[in-house]
C-alpha cells in the first residue's frame, strides 16, 4: 500500500490556527479553494494560502472535510500505518492491560491514536475494526495486514463492521472467525462478546475502570443497573458482594446475552431477573426505596449540537427519577455519552434532577472513560464519557 494525495485544499488566511494546535479536523467553512477533484474517502494535501505545507488527511464531503492523519510530508504506506499500530499497541501494554485476568481493551481509539475514523477492540486475540470514515473503510484489507504484523502474533482474527453503529453484521478479513459469542476476561471477569449482532463492537470496553468502581461499592446492596446492555455493570456488583442486581434494557437480546454472561459468571440469573423494559417506564414504576444502588448508562442522548438542549432535558428527568426512588444512603452511578454535552452541562443536569427530586447529594467522584479510550489535549472532542458518583442522603 503507497497512498498519493490526489488533491490540494487550500485553507483561507486565517484559518490554519487549528492545525498548528495539531487539531485533527479541518472544516468546510476553513477551505479557500480545492485543487484537484478529491472523492470521499481520498487522500488529500493540505496547504496554506502561501503555499505552504500543512497537513495530509482523508477528505471528506460534510462539514468536516479533513481528517488529519499527519502534519508531515511523508509516505501514507504501509510502513506509516504499522508505526502507529506499534505505538498504539506499545502504548496499552504500558498500562497493563494484557495479562492472565483481562485480554479486552481498545486498541485503536481514532483522533487520539493519529488515526481518525478507525476503532479497533482487542477481544481475546480477535480485533474488530468499526470504521467512521470512508477513507478508513477503503483501505479494511491493507489496515488489517499492517495491524496484525505491528501487533506480532496477539491479534490472530481481524473482522470489520461498517461505519453504521446498528446491528449491521460483521465481515471477516483475516484469520479464521470464532463461533460466537467470544469470551473474554475482564479484571477476572467473563463475558460472552457478539460483535456481530451487538451495538458498536459488541461491549462497551469505556466503562470498565467504572465497572471496576460499582464492584467496590456494591457489597450488601441491592444494585439495579439500567441501560444494562449485556450485563457488564451487573456481574462486577455482584463479584463484589452485592445482595442483588437487577438489570433492565429495552433489548431482549441483550438481556438473554446478560443472563448468559451471569450464567458464566456463577451468577443466578433467576435471583437477578434481566428485564426488557424501557428504562423511564420501569423507573416510573419502582417502589421507593427498592434499591441502594442505582447505575444510569444511557445511550447518546443527542449526536448533533441542535439536539443538547433536549438531551439535557432528558438527562434531567431520567436522573431525578431515580433520585426520587434511591434509598437514603445509596449511591448514583451515572453517565452520559454525548460528546455534544460537555461535563459542565451534564453536571447542571443532574443539580437540576436533584433539586427536582427533593434530595441532598454528594458528588464523590467525577469519572470518565477508560485509560485505553484516552483523548489527546490537542482533541478535546475526544473526551466523551461523563459521569458522577453520587452519594444520597
Amino acid at each position: 500500500m503507497n497512498i498519493k494525495p490526489n488533491a490540494r485544499l487550500i485553507l483561507k488566511t486565517g484559518k490554519i490556527d487549528s492545525l498548528n494546535r495539531f487539531h485533527p479536523w479541518v472544516f468546510s467553512g476553513a477551505i479557500k479553494r480545492i485543487e484537484g477533484s478529491p472523492k470521499e474517502g481520498d487522500l488529500v494535501e493540505l496547504y496554506d494560502n502561501h503555499d505552504h505545507f500543512l497537513a495530509l488527511g482523508h477528505y471528506g464531503e460534510g462539514s468536516i472535510i479533513a481528517r488529519i492523519l499527519t502534519f508531515a510530508d511523508e509516505e501514507i504506506n504501509d510502513a506509516f500505518f504499522i508505526r502507529k499500530f506499534e505505538t498504539a499497541w506499545a502504548y496499552r501494554q504500558s498500562l497493563h492491560l494484557l495479562r492472565e485476568d483481562n485480554n479486552v481493551f481498545r486498541l485503536i481509539h481514532g483522533e487520539a491514536d493519529g488515526l481518525p475514523g478507525l476503532i479497533v477492540d482487542f477481544y481475546n486475540g480477535v480485533a474488530v475494526m468499526e470504521f467512521h470514515s470512508a477513507g478508513m473503510e477503503n483501505m479494511a484489507a491493507d489496515l488489517a495486514t499492517a495491524l496484525q504484523a505491528a501487533c506480532k502474533g496477539h491479534v490472530k482474527t481481524i473482522v470489520s463492521k461498517s461505519k453504521s453503529t446498528k446491528e449491521n453484521g460483521s465481515k471477516l478479513l483475516l484469520g479464521t472467525e470464532p463461533a460466537l459469542p467470544h469470551e473474554i476476561i475482564e479484571n477476572g471477569n467473563k463475558f460472552f462478546v457478539n460483535w456481530s449482532e451487538g451495538q458498536k463492537t459488541g461491549f462497551f470496553i469505556d466503562q470498565r475502570e467504572n465497572r471496576q468502581l460499582v464492584k467496590e461499592y456494591a457489597k450488601g446492596r441491592t444494585v439495579l443497573n439500567m441501560f444494562g446492555y449485556t450485563g457488564g455493570f451487573s456481574v462486577y456488583a455482584l463479584a463484589g458482594g452485592a445482595q442483588q442486581v437487577v438489570t433492565v434494557d429495552s433489548s431482549e437480546k441483550a438481556m438473554e446475552l446478560c443472563r448468559q454472561n451471569l450464567s458464566l459468571n456463577h451468577f443466578d440469573p433467576q435471583k437477578n431477573p434481566c428485564i426488557a423494559e424501557d428504562a423511564l417506564d420501569y423507573l416510573k414504576k419502582m417502589p421507593e426505596g427498592a434499591f441502594d444502588l442505582i447505575i444510569l448508562d444511557p445511550p447518546a442522548y443527542a449526536k448533533r449540537v441542535d439536539a443538547r438542549h433536549n438531551a439535557i432535558q432528558g438527562y434531567k428527568r431520567l436522573n431525578a427519577e431515580a433520585l426520587m426512588k434511591i434509598k437514603s444512603g445509596g449511591y448514583l452511578f451515572t453517565y452520559s455519552c454525548s460528546q455534544v454535552v460537555d461535563r459542565n452541562h451534564f453536571n447542571g443536569a443532574i443539580t437540576a434532577a436533584a433539586i427536582a427530586a427533593g434530595r441532598q447529594v454528594r458528588v464523590v467522584a467525577q469519572l470518565s472513560q477508560a485509560s485505553c479510550h484516552g483523548h489527546t489535549l490537542f482533541h478535546p472532542e475526544g473526551f466523551y464519557l461523563k459521569g458522577l458518583l453520587l452519594y444520597v442522603e
